[in-house]
């Protein structure tokens, strides 16, 4: 990143739109070009994965592949391989500002099918090709997804014995028995990835940067786990040893047992952490920034017992360390990383990130404790930092200052910022996110428009009711284009291309 800059926290998800999603279609056209015209030079997104149990995109059934859901099918359209008649008439949701994602699971997986079909003469030659480039992952991905809709959906480790473990007979009879299910993943990540492409040259071109989401860990019901076992503590049955989590704090007092499975990093380090660097190396297809995820895990990670209930009875374990940056930098070059540091830091934390040199991130709603000396105070930062008004996991800043955000820290903000309600307390944080030196600044889209707690995103350790927010059509207008314009051209975070 260089100099100073700003963007948006808009997930593909949220954007508006028919068809119950948002999608790599028009509408993302459209918000890169309202990035362009209010001077934005960053638009960050969330994973955007294959999403599994619980539809939240930090746990996929890929770590490589992307999500179906963000399909466009009016592209599709264009391209032959729908006609209006094949999706007008579905019902994919009745709420414009909320996913109903039982009801996107039937119908667009039905939409996408029927493309499949038409598919399947029209591009065989580019679906060959697109499967030998991918071979590393994908082979194992659409099998996987084949095996999981013939087995109901249940995760592999309910599998029968032999596909479970992978044993050499199995993979073949299933490979056989569900060619033409293979074929229909294999395709639907064609399209995704082909859409992806075209969206995102189009944003590149706009002086607009895409900044990715990768989470630590992989998801327990994952093709990665799968495919892979050997990269994971697991026992002899391929269940999870120890699983991961955060311990006790002042939000939980029973911390967070997030269940994903823990890397066998002696073993990755012995492979020169091939598999990660596969990974990074694909991301860096998609996204020109990484945010890496908890990136307190690699320094020490909570581990806990896969027996245990609640993540109390956990241990820290030493990470990788400084080596997997290392070797990251030595076979791909300088890679363009956020580091999430949030939480609990120790100094070996800090000092793993200053040795990466990549910048940590400063959430203002974490700003405004009693004690008036935290880190998240503007007045303490360095250049080498992102500042967020809030992330996925905080409630809006005005569902903040309403309703969630604690009264005294709701009153230190306030003094701090001058914040007035005239202008807008969401316009004086941003304000105060935008004119802190920090050489990025990002705020989410519900902020910028000034929405509430009901547009909040997600409640960590919560199911049920998160990753459901839709900007509502028509949210972006002119006025909003140039008073955020305004703000970033005064404190000098204009995108060039402007």
């Amino acid at each position: 990143m260089m100099g100073r800059a700003s963007g948006i926290l808009m997930p593909i998800s949220s954007l508006p739109g028919e068809y119950g999603i948002g999608s790599l279609g028009k509408k993302a056209y459209e918000f890169a070009d309202f990035l362009k015209e209010s001077g934005q030079r960053y638009w960050q997104i969330l994973p955007i994965g294959h999403t599994g149990y619980g539809d939240s995109p930090y746990q996929a059934f890929s770590a490589f592949a992307g999500n179906p859901y963000f399909i466009d099918l009016e592209l599709l359209e264009q391209d032959g391989l729908l006609t209006k008649a094949d999706y007008i008439h579905r019902n994919f949701g009745q709420e414009e500002t909320c996913i109903d994602y039982s009801q996107l699971f039937k119908e667009k997986l039905t939409v996408l099918r029927i493309a499949y079909n038409h598919a399947k003469e029209l591009l065989r030659k580019e679906l060959d090709g697109f499967k030998q480039e991918n071979a590393l992952w994908l082979e194992d991905y659409a099998l996987f997804m084949a095996v999981k809709f013939k087995m109901e959906l249940k995760s592999w480790q309910e599998w029968e014995q032999s596909i479970k473990l992978r044993e050499l007979v199995a993979l073949e009879y299933y490979s056989e028995m569900l060619e033409d299910e293979i074929g229909y993943w294999v395709f639907i990540q064609y399209e995704f990835f082909k859409q992806w492409q075209e969206l995102k040259r189009y944003v590149n071109a706009q002086g607009i940067q895409f900044i990715g989401d990768m989470p630590i860990y992989v998801a327990s019901d994952s093709a990665d786990i799968w495919a892979k076992p050997e990269m994971f503590k697991l026992g002899e049955d391929r269940r999870p040893l120890v699983v991961a989590g955060c311990p006790p704090d002042a939000f939980s007092e029973e911390g967070q047992l997030w269940g994903n499975p823990i890397y066998d990093w002696d073993y990755l380090e012995q492979t020169q952490y091939n598999w990660w660097m596969q990974r990074i190396r694909e991301s860096l297809k998609l996204y020109d920034i990484i945010r890496i995820d908890h990136f307190r895990g690699f320094e020490s990670y909570w581990e806990v017992p896969s027996k245990e209930k609640t993540a109390k009875n956990g241990q820290w374990i030493k990470g990788p360390g400084i080596q997997l940056f290392n070797t990251i930098k030595e076979k791909l070059g300088e890679v363009q990383i956020i580091a999430e540091d949030l939480g609990y830091l120790t100094e070996e934390v800090r000092k793993l990130r200053e040795q990466t040199g990549y910048p940590g991130m400063k959430v203002l709603q974490f700003a405004f404790d009693c004690s008036g000396k935290s880190d998240y105070l503007p007045h303490y930062y360095n250049k080498n930092c992102v500042v967020y008004t809030g992330t996925h996991d905080n409630d809006t800043i005005m569902g903040w200052i309403e309703s969630t955000g604690d009264e005294e820290e709701v009153e230190n903000a306030k003094k701090y910022f001058k914040l007035d309600i005239t202008e807008g307390y969401h316009w004086g944080m941003i304000r105060g996110a935008w004119s802190s030196v920090a050489d990025l600044a990002i705020t989410q889209m519900q902020d910028l428009l000034g929405l509430g707690n009901e547009t909040r995103m997600n409640y960590p350790s919560t199911l049920g009711e998160n990753w459901r927010w839709r900007m509502r059509e028509g949210a972006i207008d002119k006025k909003l284009m140039n008073k955020l314009y305004e703000l970033t051209k005064m404190y000098g975070r204009l995108n060039e291309n402007t």
